[in-house]
């Protein structure tokens, strides 16, 4: 067997046949990361009549001079085939080796299901057997990759998903589309709404959103969406349940002065509570139809399908108006379309450790989790040396290197 560079064709082609499949390996992120700095390889491994029995997108980027690889979502390889593993981690060793390439840090799609741990854990010793140093189980997001991930299966009927979902979600979407939130399919044009949602918190410029619209929309598989409030319906909706209170309050007036017993001055004072929450809420809601006429933004993501799965690579939503639950609403309308489009699973993408929450991150987990998600646990990040002596160099330039920070 030999490693040899494949073409997008070629490395195309094995994927269609490839079971667990991932948008982390796929020529189009290979072009997508091409523009933030990495160089990429398509790597095969060929057997002796010619197939491909293996195969990995590698990145490879440059840190002080010295060239590190990674293979996010790990390999496209048998992880249960021992012999083909380790004939594969032999050559793929030697081939970045001569690139003067010191390791390669991989993030592979090996989780527990519930039912065969000892699989799970047999497959980690075998990569510590070969080499492979695991850099542990972390619970939040400080790996190469997200190591919990919450996933939904679209196996049922939309009626039946939507009937299981928490009695307070079901609340949530029912009133955000009643105050008027529409969700809308946008365009790379549209991609900034996303930027300004998440800025703050992710790493990757506006530029990489367009990337991605663009290279993996060639195979028509990246969609953006985004939900958006009309103000002037929110403004009608509010108008309406006011006058309703009204009405309801004059009524019980009426009964008030004719008589006094507990149960109408219970009924008052109900009424009188609603109408003066519902009058504020119709200022706001006239102040805000005055400021955005033209509706409000309120939340966005970015979607790539790959396969049968639908996955989420980056959500934001507009934090001034959090309380309208728009990103309630998007994600849900995404179940529905998604379902019916024959989509098998929808990767919500990373959470935290449901098992050991931190603070930080209890917000993101529960909603995402609340949609009947199941949290995925992966085997996490394993780094592998390619160049022992370039490898030794460098670890031992790490000090110098943190004073050159300072």
């Amino acid at each position: 067997m030999h490693i040899k560079e494949l073409s997008n064709e070629e490395f195309n082609l094995f994927i269609e046949n490839f079971k667990d499949k991932s948008l982390y390996q796929t020529p189009e992120y290979a072009f997508v990361m091409n523009k933030q700095n990495f160089d990429s390889m398509l790597l095969g491994m060929i057997d002796e009549k010619k197939n491909i029995v293996a195969a990995s997108l590698i990145l490879i980027e440059k840190k002080y001079n010295f060239k590190y690889a990674y293979a996010p979502r790990g390999f496209l390889i048998d992880y249960n085939n021992l012999s083909l593993l380790k004939t594969f981690t032999f050559l793929l060793k030697k081939y970045l080796g001569k690139l003067d390439i010191i390791a390669i840090k991989i993030s592979p799609m090996i989780y527990k299901d519930g039912n065969d741990d000892d699989s799970f854990d047999e497959i980690l010793r075998r990569f510590k057997r070969l080499d492979y140093y695991h850099l542990g189980f972390n619970n939040s997001f400080e790996a190469l990759k997200p190591r919990f991930e919450a996933i939904i299966d679209l196996d049922k009927d939309i009626n039946t998903l939507f009937n299981q979902l928490p009695k307070q979600l079901k609340t949530k979407i029912r009133s955000a589309e009643s105050n008027g939130i529409v969700i809308h399919k946008g365009n790379k044009d549209n991609l900034n709404y996303l930027y300004s949602q998440t800025k703050r918190k992710y790493p990757r410029d506006l530029s990489y959103f367009e990337d991605t619209m663009y290279f993996f929309n060639k195979k028509k598989s990246a969609e953006f969406y985004y939900a958006k409030m009309d103000t002037t319906k929110y403004l009608n909706k509010i108008r309406k349940e006011y006058q309703e209170c009204l009405d309801l309050n004059d009524k019980i007036n009426d009964n008030f002065l004719n008589t006094r017993n507990k149960n109408i001055i219970t009924k008052k004072m109900n009424i009188d509570k609603k109408l003066n929450s519902i009058k504020k809420e119709l200022i706001y809601a006239t102040e805000l139809n005055k400021t955005e006429p033209k509706g409000i933004v309120l939340a966005s993501v970015l979607i790539v399908k790959h396969g049968k799965t639908a996955t989420l690579l980056i959500d934001g939503y507009n934090t001034g108006y959090k309380k309208f639950n728009g990103k309630h609403l998007l994600i849900w309308k995404l179940i529905e379309k998604f379902s019916k489009e024959g989509i098998s699973k929808f990767n919500l993408g990373g959470i935290n450790n449901p098992n050991k929450p931190l603070e930080k991150y209890a917000g993101l987990t529960n909603f995402k989790l609340s949609f009947n998600a199941k949290a995925i646990e992966y085997i996490g990040d394993l780094e592998l040396i390619t160049n022992k002596p370039l490898y030794f160099i460098y670890r031992n330039a790490s000090p110098i290197r943190k004073i050159l920070k300072k």
